[in-house]
């Protein structure tokens, strides 16, 4: 449980990583926070966008969809690795999820299987939307499974996390399949290791 980063702590965290970051312009103050509080956060939440081209998916995740308003995540992460940073505060990503699960975080142990929703996660979690189509057949460069291991570990080493903060979407809300392509356990070994 800590407070969430300051926009500029956060994005000194993800350039400290090694990361290349794309600032979308007005990014520090686009957020739903006056739909509610953003934190305690607890952990990372990683998605996948199910879009294709990256200027796209960035528009996209930056001013949401007809149905649901933007951002829709903190940071896009493309397939060329790069994270373009989109808003900073509470993000319509998470959605309800299992509480649960949410204890699992906090405490740092493993997860139990996701059965019911029941807990807004969107004041709780960074999310980070990560380009790929989603139909398990896109690929995923080594660029941007490095990326994403990268950003979530700059999280997690600012509020002394350990890789067991880092989430998919689908062990957080049932019937969500993001991310496919790749196991959530894989990734977390990857911030593990880079956290050491």
């Amino acid at each position: 449980m800590a407070t969430p980063l300051s926009a500029g702590t956060f994005l000194k965290a993800l350039r400290t990583e090694g990361l290349t970051v794309v600032e979308i312009d007005g990014w520090r103050a686009h957020n739903r926070n006056h739909v509610g509080p953003w934190g305690p956060v607890h952990g990372v939440m990683i998605h996948h966008t199910a879009t294709s081209g990256a200027a796209r998916t960035v528009e996209v995740y930056r001013d949401g969809r007809p149905d649901l308003p933007g951002p829709l995540c903190h940071g896009v992460i493309t397939k060329d690795g790069r994270i373009h940073v989109v808003g900073y505060g509470r993000a319509n990503h998470a959605g309800r999820g299992d509480d649960d699960v949410l204890r699992a975080v906090v405490a740092e142990r493993g997860l139990p299987p996701v059965n019911e929703a029941n807990t807004d996660g969107n004041p709780r979690f960074y999310g980070f939307e990560c380009e790929n189509l989603g139909d398990g057949d896109d690929p995923w460069p080594a660029v941007q499974l490095d990326a994403i291991a990268r950003a979530a570990a700059a999280v997690c080493r600012r509020h002394g996390w350990t890789a067991r903060s880092v989430i998919g979407h689908l062990e957080w809300q049932p019937g969500k399949v993001d991310p496919r392509g790749f196991t959530m356990d894989a990734m977390r070994a990857r911030v593990a290791e880079r956290l050491k």
